[in-house]
């Protein structure tokens, strides 16, 4: 049994468990660019994460009874279609689809609204995401209107409507095997991606000549695309947290920070790295640095099981506040920057996120008033910063130093696995691969 047909069982049984009924899994819509060109298409996670299935114009339908009979599990696709095949390629059809991917069955995408009122009917609740896409929700309001048009002929509309994301959410929280094998290739290809741009970046580069090193190697390697759009910020402009712009010249004497991550089949790798442009970090450069770089020290050591979602970045806030004081960024004891929230003058967010098929991954972060405690196969990011603009209470040795190390953490039985560690960080490890770059 495929993994895809493992989660289709398991959330029929989660579903089974809450009263039983119908869910609704659709592929996200194709987008146009401009005219007659479309976005590079990409399926919706839900849906690639239940299915396998990357085509376009596609439902999965899950009917989970609440006892009795088995669930079954069919898919809506585009038809077989020869003349299509011409001009966009392949196409699985309905057959083909049922056979490769292991569902119970298979119809045109074209049958949904005709099927989906006889499958609604009687169902004791519907499964699906209100909200999500004004376009579904009126598609869904419609068939449950023809549903609820036949109650004269006893037929009965779903009472209950219910948010499958939450029960996806809590399943796609902890990886599996077969997810973790797939991170951990997107991550060495994207270790390899850093390393590249730290050989290439030079002074009179510019940025987007580093950012088209990185996509190079995403794509030699099997990346389908960036698992977000690259952020390439020398100097000023990596004190702009999601700067994109990628579009300035590289200065001697400035730092370069880069967030870019591939993915691979569906899963997302997320890695930032700073260093410099000349290849050697001055003074000032190298404290904030190394004071960052202690920061995620501290936070990579709290991952682990027992520990909550929170407690990365605490460890992390500590050393990073402790360390404004000491540069005299901040004045003041450790607990009261703290408190205050004065350290988000140069450190506004926060340490962690799920990652995952998405880089901001699903799952919560509380469960009510409780951070999340960490499990064995959820995988988070570890990316304290530190981002210090020019300002007439700041030394102007720190103006635009804009600092962040990023690395991705699976939680293990023991502590936790740095899958990105193949991209350097130490001061050390960074300035040497630059020196040996320049030397050949």
């Amino acid at each position: 049994m495929s993994a895809y047909s493992q989660r289709r069982r398991l959330l029929a049984a989660r579903m089974r468990a809450a009263g039983g009924g119908l869910a609704l899994i659709p592929t996200a819509p194709e987008q146009p660019r401009n005219r007659d060109a479309h976005f590079p298409y990409r399926a919706d996670s839900y849906f690639q994460y239940l299915t396998g299935f990357t085509e376009p114009e596609a439902v999965l339908v899950i009917v989970a009874p609440k006892e009795g009979d088995e669930p079954q599990t069919i898919l809506f696709c585009r038809e077989k279609n020869a003349e299509r095949e011409t001009w966009d390629g392949f196409r699985y059809g309905p057959d083909g689809a049922r056979t490769t991917f292991g569902f119970d069955a298979a119809f045109v995408f074209a049958e949904l609204d005709s099927k989906l009122s006889e499958l609604l009917a009687d169902q004791p609740a519907l499964w699906f995401s209100i909200g999500h896409d004004a376009g579904w929700d009126a598609r869904i309001a419609a068939a449950l209107n023809r549903v609820r048009g036949e109650s004269r002929n006893g037929k009965r509309a779903p009472p209950v409507i219910r948010d499958v994301r939450a029960e996806l959410d809590a399943m796609r929280l902890v990886k599996d095997a077969t997810e973790l094998s797939i991170m951990r290739r997107a991550s060495d290809i994207s270790a390899g991606a850093h390393v590249r741009a730290m050989r290439f970046a030079a002074p009179g580069r510019f940025e987007y000549e580093v950012e088209a090193e990185l996509l190079h190697e995403f794509r030699r390697h099997g990346c389908e695309f960036p698992a977000y759009t690259p952020i390439v910020a020398g100097g000023a402009n990596a004190c702009i947290l999601h700067y994109v712009g990628n579009d300035q010249p590289l200065r001697d004497g400035d730092l370069l920070l880069i967030d870019a991550g591939g993915e691979l089949s569906g899963y997302a790798s997320d890695i930032t790295r700073t260093f410099p442009v000349s290849g050697r970090f001055s003074g000032p450069q190298a404290d904030v640095y190394d004071l960052v770089l202690d920061a995620q020290a501290a936070a990579i050591a709290a991952v682990r099981p027992g520990a909550t979602f929170a407690d990365p970045h605490d460890a992390a806030l500590k050393v990073l506040a402790q360390g404004m004081i000491d540069m005299k960024l901040l004045a003041g004891s450790l607990d009261a920057v703290i408190e205050s929230g004065a350290y988000k003058r140069f450190y506004m967010h926060r340490t962690s996120h799920w990652l995952g098929k998405d880089v901001h991954d699903a799952g919560e972060y509380k469960d009510g008033e409780h951070w999340a405690p960490l499990v064995p196969g959820m995988v988070l990011t570890i990316e304290p910063g530190c981002y210090i603009r020019p300002a007439e209470d700041v030394r102007e040795v720190f103006w635009n130093i804009g600092v962040r190390i990023e690395d991705d953490a699976v939680v293990t039985a023991q502590g936790c696995e740095i899958i990105t560690a193949a991209a350097p960080k130490t001061i050390a490890d960074i300035e040497a691969l630059m020196r040996d770059s320049r030397a050949i």
